[in-house]
């Protein structure tokens, strides 16, 4: 299980640079009135959604193996939680599933859009704003621990 709590980990920060990388490229090519090409765009957009994805797999199985997930709300209940251990039982799972829908949803979206500019804007919106929700709900804590 610790390989697997160590993964999630060091993969998170490969995760948000990918994402990070996602957003500002097609923040920079709406913005910049750029064309999208298969060539860079179109595989910096999936690798994020790959990427994202691998990392959720990981975390869901890491929730329902460690004590720091599903087990710790049916030791304690969702009344014994305090707030660190609410954030990785509750928060951080939830918000982050929320996020990877909006970021699967603007994959989705952008490959219906022919317009360079709607496949940016489409991107830039939904990887932006699951890319908040991520950062709103990562346990810095111990990131700096």
């Amino acid at each position: 299980m610790e390989i697997i709590k160590n993964l999630h980990s060091y993969l998170a920060y490969v995760v948000l640079a990918v994402l990070v990388l996602a957003v500002v490229n097609a923040i920079a090519g709406w913005l910049g009135k750029k064309d999208f090409t298969l060539q860079k765009d179109f595989r910096i957009s999936l690798f994020a959604l790959i990427l994202s994805h691998i990392q959720l797999l990981i975390g869901l199985i890491l929730y329902f193996v460690s004590g720091n997930g599903l087990k710790a709300i049916q030791t304690l209940g969702m009344s014994g939680l305090n707030a660190p251990a609410r954030l990785l039982a509750v928060e951080h799972p939830f918000t982050n599933i929320i996020a990877l829908v909006l970021i699967t949803i603007g994959w989705s979206r952008h490959k219906k859009f022919m317009e360079s500019q709607r496949k940016f804007k489409t991107i830039s919106i939904f990887y932006g704003l699951g890319l908040l929700l991520i950062l709103s709900r990562i346990p810095w804590a111990q990131w700096f621990a």
